[in-house]
C-alpha cells in the first residue's frame, strides 16, 4: 500500500505534540492542545461552527459506506434524545470475514514500533480535532447533552482521553530497548556475549464496547490505546449512538490508508435493532481485549465469561458526598448544585448520596440543621435553574426512558426536598428535559437502605441523615466496598473527619474530591493530570489513564543469539 504521508513527514509533524503529552503526564500540570472554545475553530482546515454543523446536517438520512469487508447489510435507527430522526444507517459485518481481514494489516502495524504508530495516532485525533465542531452535534443528537457539553468533553476532552491513551502506551514500550548486547564474565573462560532484541507484540483484535451516553470520551481511551499498542480494533457502538464512533472509524481508516497501513485495522460493528452482538463478540477467540464502558450487569458478565480476553470495564457505582462543615457555606451549595445538575445526572462521577450528621453542620453562616442544609441545597438547585434557557444548557435531555422512569420512581422512596419539573426546549420540542429531584432518606432505617445502597442514574439525589462524622465515613467505607464509587467528595473543617475520609478512600481505592467551593466540581476529570476510576473498587476494573490501562495490550517477545 503506497503511503501519501511517510512516516517522516509524521514525526516532523506530531513529534512535539507527543513530547508535551508525555511531560504533562510526568507533572501532571494542565496541558491540552485542543481548544474548549467553539470560536477557536475555522482555521488551518478546521470547520467553523457553521461549516460544522452543515457537515452534521449533510450526513443526515444517509450511508455511512466504511469500506469494510464482509459488508451484508445496512442498519441505523437512531433518534436523537432530542427528537429528531437521524437516518443514518451503517455497515452491518459478518464477522467471518471482517475478522480475518482485521488481523491481515497486524504485522506491519507491530513491525512499524511505538513511534511511528503514536504519531499516526495522533493525525487520527488531528483530523478529528479539525471536525470538533461536527462531531458535537453527532455527540448532541445522540447522548442529549446539551450542545456546550457536547463540544467540549465530546470534542477536546475526548480527544484529550485518547492522546493521553497514546502517550501511556508509549512510554511502556519504549520501557524496554530495542535491543541489547550483554556481556557476563566468566573468568579465565572467555565471556558469554549475546545481542538480544525485544518486541512488544500485540495481543489481538480489541474490542471497544461503547456507551450511550459518552461514546467519544468514554471510547477513545481503549481505542487509541489498542491502537497504539498494535492491535487492531474493532468498534462496537451503543445501538443509540452509533455516529459518533462510525465517524471516528471512518477518519481512523482514512488516515491509516493515507500512511501505508491496512485500513482495516479499525473497523465498526453496528447493529440491527436487538441483535446483541456485544455478547457474540466478547466471545470470539479473536477478540483478545475488550474495553466497556456502561452498566455493572454487563460488565460483570464480561469479566466472568470473556476469558481469553484481557477486559476493561468502567461499570457503576453509588458516588457519594460527606457533608460535614464548610468555611464557604454558598459556595459549597453551588458547586453541589452544579454537579447534581449537568447533563441531567447522567454522568458516571454524579453525586448520588450526600451523608449529612442528622444533628446539622457547622458553617461561615453559623450552624444548619440537615433539614436547613437539605432545603438550601435544594433552593440552590432551583436557582441555577429557575431561567429555563440557562436549564437547558445544563440539563440536556434525557437518554432514555429508563432514567425518566428511575426519576418519576425517586419521589416514592422518600421525603421530597425538591421536586424534578418539567422544560420545555424551544429549540427541540420532542426533547424531554427535567431537573433533579432531591429525596431526604434517615440512614437509620433498613427501608431506606435499599434506596440509598442502589445505583440511581440520573438526576437523582438522596440526602441521608446519619448519627455522625463517624456514621458517615463508615457508610462510605461500606459502600464503596460494596457498591463502587467512580467519585467520592468531602466537606469539612475538621482535620480529623478530613483524615477519616481520605483513610477510607485509600484503603477502599476511591477517588476523592475535597471542599470544591469554586470550579472545579466532583463529577469532572482533567486529562494528563486526573485519574478517572482506579480499578480498585467495584465500580471500574480500570482507570483512565495509568500505565496499568495500556501495559497489559501487548507483551515483549525476546530474540537472542550469541554475537
Amino acid at each position: 500500500m503506497t503511503a501519501a504521508l511517510s512516516a517522516h513527514e509524521l514525526i516532523a509533524r506530531h513529534r512535539s505534540t507527543l513530547d508535551q503529552a508525555l511531560e504533562a503526564i510526568r507533572t501532571r500540570a494542565y496541558w491540552s492542545p485542543h481548544p474548549e472554545h467553539p470560536k477557536a475553530y475555522g482555521e488551518n482546515g478546521s470547520l467553523d461552527a457553521a461549516a460544522g454543523k452543515a457537515a452534521f446536517d449533510a450526513l443526515l438520512g444517509t450511508r455511512l459506506d466504511l469500506g469494510q469487508p464482509g459488508t451484508d447489510d445496512w442498519v441505523g435507527g437512531e433518534t436523537s434524545p432530542y427528537g429528531i430522526d437521524l437516518g443514518v444507517t451503517y455497515p452491518h459485518a459478518d464477522l467471518d470475514v471482517l475478522l480475518p481481514a482485521m488481523k491481515a494489516g497486524q504485522r506491519a502495524w507491530r513491525d512499524a514500533g511505538a513511534e511511528q504508530r503514536a504519531v499516526v495516532c495522533l493525525e487520527i485525533l488531528k483530523r478529528i480535532s479539525d471536525r470538533t465542531h461536527e462531531f458535537a452535534h453527532a455527540v448532541m443528537h445522540t447522548s442529549g447533552q446539551a450542545f456546550m457539553m457536547a463540544f467540549q468533553a465530546g470534542g477536546p476532552h475526548a480527544q484529550d482521553r485518547g492522546l493521553e491513551a497514546v502517550a501511556y502506551a508509549y512510554v511502556e514500550q519504549v520501557r524496554t530497548p530495542d535491543t541489547a548486547e550483554w556481556t557476563k564474565p566468566q573468568g579465565k573462560r572467555d565471556p558469554l556475549a549475546m545481542t538480544k532484541h525485544f518486541t512488544p507484540v500485540p495481543r489481538g483484535i480489541g474490542l471497544v464496547i461503547g456507551c450511550n451516553t459518552f461514546p467519544t470520551w468514554n471510547g477513545y481511551p481503549g481505542l487509541f490505546a489498542s491502537l497504539a499498542t498494535g492491535n487492531a480494533v474493532l468498534v462496537k457502538p451503543h445501538p443509540r449512538a452509533v455516529l459518533p464512533l462510525a465517524l471516528t472509524v471512518q477518519v481512523a481508516r482514512e488516515v491509516l490508508a493515507e500512511t501505508g497501513f491496512d485500513p482495516n485495522l479499525v473497523a465498526l460493528a453496528a447493529e440491527r435493532p436487538g441483535e446483541g452482538i456485544a455478547k457474540t463478540l466478547a466471545l470470539r477467540p479473536e477478540i483478545r481485549i475488550i474495553d466497556y464502558t456502561g452498566s455493572t450487569a454487563f460488565g460483570d458478565w464480561l469479566e466472568a465469561n470473556a476469558r481469553q480476553a484481557q477486559v476493561y470495564t468502567e461499570k457503576a457505582g453509588v458516588n457519594t458526598v460527606v457533608v460535614h462543615s464548610t468555611s464557604d457555606y454558598k459556595g459549597m451549595l453551588s458547586n453541589l448544585a452544579f454537579s447534581l445538575s449537568l447533563y441531567s445526572g447522567q454522568m458516571c462521577t454524579t453525586p448520588q448520596n450526600l451523608l449529612v450528621p442528622r444533628e446539622g453542620i457547622s458553617t461561615d453562616q453559623g450552624p444548619k440543621s440537615y433539614d436547613e442544609m437539605v432545603a438550601d441545597l435544594a433552593r440552590a438547585v432551583d436557582g441555577l435553574l429557575g431561567d429555563d434557557a440557562r436549564a437547558n444548557a445544563l440539563l440536556g435531555a434525557i437518554v432514555n426512558p429508563d432514567v425518566k422512569a428511575r426519576l418519576e420512581a425517586a419521589a416514592g422512596l422518600g421525603e421530597v426536598a425538591l421536586a424534578s419539573r418539567e422544560i420545555t426546549n424551544p429549540d427541540f420540542p420532542g426533547a424531554v428535559v427535567r431537573t433533579p429531584v432531591i429525596v431526604k432518606l434517615d440512614g437509620a432505617k433498613p427501608d431506606a437502605e435499599a434506596a440509598y445502597m442502589s445505583e440511581c442514574f440520573g438526576p437523582v439525589s438522596f440526602a441521608v441523615a446519619v448519627d455522625s462524622a463517624a456514621d458517615a465515613a463508615e457508610l462510605l467505607r461500606r459502600t464503596v466496598r460494596e457498591k463502587g464509587a467512580m467519585t467520592v467528595g468531602a466537606y469539612t473543617t475538621d482535620p480529623e473527619v478530613e483524615q477519616a475520609v481520605r483513610e477510607v478512600c485509600l484503603e477502599e481505592a476511591a477517588q476523592l474530591s475535597l471542599n470544591l467551593t469554586g470550579g472545579v466540581y466532583v463529577n469532572q476529570t482533567a486529562a494528563f493530570s486526573d485519574f478517572h476510576g482506579s480499578g480498585g473498587n467495584p465500580a471500574a476494573s480500570a482507570a483512565l489513564c495509568d500505565g496499568a490501562f495500556v501495559a497489559n495490550r501487548f507483551r515483549v517477545v525476546e530474540v537472542r543469539r550469541e554475537a
